[in-house]
């Protein structure tokens, strides 16, 4: 089966006003930057979005923010952006603030179908308020329920025809967890191999997981900064 569509625009075109979307990445670290510029292009609205932050202003997730396209947000940081902090300070947008790692196995147990666990994390803070708690081996923990999405975007390094992805280094965050916890989950890669050119032992998410697949068009790497060391 190829699952490999020829534009991000191609990719993006399922997804609808109102939808649950997650968005994979680090800070701007492996972020599918080139499905978010299409959904920008495509322009849906009221969007639910779950990210470990928002991008900055002016890129990432940021431009999603900047066209108004988000009505509410879960994630962990949302410290490098402006536009976010005014219009949650003006009401405008609804922001979940979570632990980053309840965050992580928030998502990770929805992408392996359990419905929610226990955690000591945030007990004794506004974290807790409204949640329902249990003492175990004399501690008190959290009930946090699991996340899913109608859609997970996310970006991988290399990916064959198959939806077969291997992530690099910091790419490895979130992107693999939110693959799996999507009902559709489309992904771009930096490079686009054959099937059975990729190692099977390198392979993190199997192509069972992914829906649609594009070759990311273009790539600014923000994160990344090109260093001289001088004599």
């Amino acid at each position: 089966m190829n699952k490999v569509l020829n534009s991000s625009d191609e990719a993006v075109a399922p997804i609808f006003d109102d939808a649950t979307i997650m968005l994979g990445g680090f800070g701007l670290c492996g972020i599918p930057e080139n499905l978010i510029a299409a959904l920008v292009r495509k322009g849906v609205k009221n969007l639910h979005t779950i990210s470990n932050n928002m991008g900055v202003d002016g890129f990432g997730m940021g431009l999603m923010l900047e066209a108004g396209m988000i009505a509410s947000h879960i994630g962990s940081y949302v410290g490098e952006n402006r536009l976010l902090e005014s219009l949650v300070i003006a009401g405008k947008l609804k922001v979940d603030l979570i632990p980053q790692g309840t965050l992580a196995e928030r998502i990770r147990a929805g992408g392996a179908g359990i419905p929610a666990f226990y955690t000591p994390t945030g007990v004794g803070t506004v974290v807790a308020e409204g949640k329902e708690t249990r003492e175990f081996d004399g501690r008190t923990y959290l009930l946090e329920r699991s996340l899913t999405a109608d859609f997970s975007l996310v970006k991988a390094w290399k990916g064959d025809r198959l939806g077969n992805l291997v992530y690099r280094k910091t790419a490895q965050n979130f992107n693999p967890m939110m693959a799996t916890a999507g009902r559709i989950t489309i992904a771009e890669v930096e490079e686009l191999v054959k099937p059975g050119e990729l190692d099977p032992a390198e392979i993190i998410t199997p192509g069972i997981y992914v829906k649609y697949l594009v070759k990311g068009e273009k790539y600014e790497r923000r994160i990344e900064r090109r260093t001289v060391r001088k004599a």
